[in-house]
């Protein structure tokens, strides 16, 4: 197990990353030379020059090589990270058994438990701008390494440390994700304490308005079924969310109930974190579940029955203390709500697309679309 690598400073305030899920290569004899082609032209695509994308592609096949030597079963989902200013390239890998027993170990030269050179790590390690692993012996492993443009010769980035992110997987036999998430930064100002919440303009703990600070607001969204008609709904979600100027949960799902009309509909949760309070506001109509986790607590939260786009009653919003340290967690019903965090040790001090990747492992099913969103506050 490892602690996230960034090799910078963290960025001040919060900071948050749209993610394009490019594809899933599933472990395979073909998988290796499918990624690598595939990830060398994502990068000359975004704008990485000649050698830049060079190392994608070298560090993309070492990690698919990985998984076709050791795992039983896993996948690589190679994907555009974006910002308001650049664009990069993250692959993550996720695999079912046997595990590393040192991580530390098996990054070094040399080192492998198959007989083979165990350069394979290590090279991803260096290449990226940023990297992190969390594997769990017997169980399996998570790998989520980042690649931002820069030239031969230059020290690494450090990454873009976002406050939040995660995955979607597709049923057994679609190439459509019915599920699908988003993340954007409110970043508050005067206008915060007049916004309405609930009843009228207070919250469910009576106080007035929202944070005039920057806060987080997220949505995850499973559409109504699956493949292509499923990720219509999903992505209405997400367009809805994003030009929304509703800055409160309820306000949200309400402009995506809207948008969601004349598709299949689907179970929608939206979150908003304020960091400078301290609080979490939660709001959920369907099939999403929701989890603030911390290293010693647990609490589920709460969506109401209905199909948001086609029968959405009365809203309600929950408010939770938000404390250094925790992460809160959505997803659909494509991963099981049976999951231990304590089955999972150490997952906490990774990064939120290695906890959604683990969360995916643990409790993901293949027999429907699999969604899932982390938000940590550290990044």
């Amino acid at each position: 197990m490892t602690r996230p690598h960034h090799r910078t400073g963290a960025t001040p305030g919060p900071v948050v990353v749209d993610c394009e899920d490019v594809e899933w290569f599933r472990n395979s004899a073909e998988a290796p030379s499918a990624a690598r082609g595939a990830a060398a032209a994502l990068a000359r695509r975004i704008g990485l020059d000649h050698y830049r994308a060079s190392e994608v592609a070298l560090a993309v096949s070492e990690a698919t090589t990985n998984l076709k030597r050791h795992a039983r079963d896993g996948a690589v989902l190679l994907r555009i990270l974006r910002t308001p200013d650049q664009a990069g390239i993250e692959f993550v890998t996720v695999d079912t058994g046997p595990g590393i027993t040192d991580v530390q170990a098996a990054m070094a030269d040399g080192v492998s438990s198959a007989g083979t050179l165990g350069i394979g790590l290590g090279t991803v390690a260096r290449l990226a701008d940023a990297f992190d692993i969390h594997s769990l012996p017997g169980k399996g492993t998570v790998m989520a390494a980042q690649f931002w443009r820069r030239s031969a010769g230059d020290e690494p980035t450090g990454g873009v440390p976002s406050v939040a992110s995660g995955l979607t997987r597709p049923i057994s036999g679609e190439t459509s994700c019915g599920d699908a998430w988003a993340v954007r930064v409110d970043e508050g100002g005067p206008g915060g304490a007049g916004v309405s919440g609930l009843h009228g303009s207070r919250t469910a703990s009576g106080r007035s308005g929202l944070d005039p600070e920057p806060a987080v607001l997220a949505v995850l969204c499973d559409g109504l079924g699956h493949g292509p008609l499923a990720a219509l709904a999903s992505e209405a979600a997400v367009t809805a969310f994003r030009r929304s100027t509703a800055r409160h949960p309820e306000g949200l799902l309400r402009d995506i109930h809207t948008a969601l009309r004349g598709t299949r509909g689907g179970a929608v949760a939206v979150a908003r974190i304020e960091p400078a309070r301290g609080r979490l506001l939660y709001c959920g109509v369907g099939n999403v579940s929701g989890t603030l986790l911390g290293p010693d607590s647990r609490n589920g939260l709460l969506s109401a029955p209905g199909i948001v786009g086609h029968q959405m009653r009365s809203l309600r919003t929950f408010e939770l203390p938000w404390k250094p340290g925790q992460a809160l967690i959505m997803h659909s019903d494509g991963l099981t709500e049976r999951w231990k965090a304590d089955d999972m040790p150490g997952l906490l001090h990774h990064t939120p697309a290695v906890i959604a990747g683990q969360l995916l492992r643990e409790a993901g099913v293949r027999r429907d679309d699999a969604g899932v969103m982390v938000f940590k506050g550290d990044g």
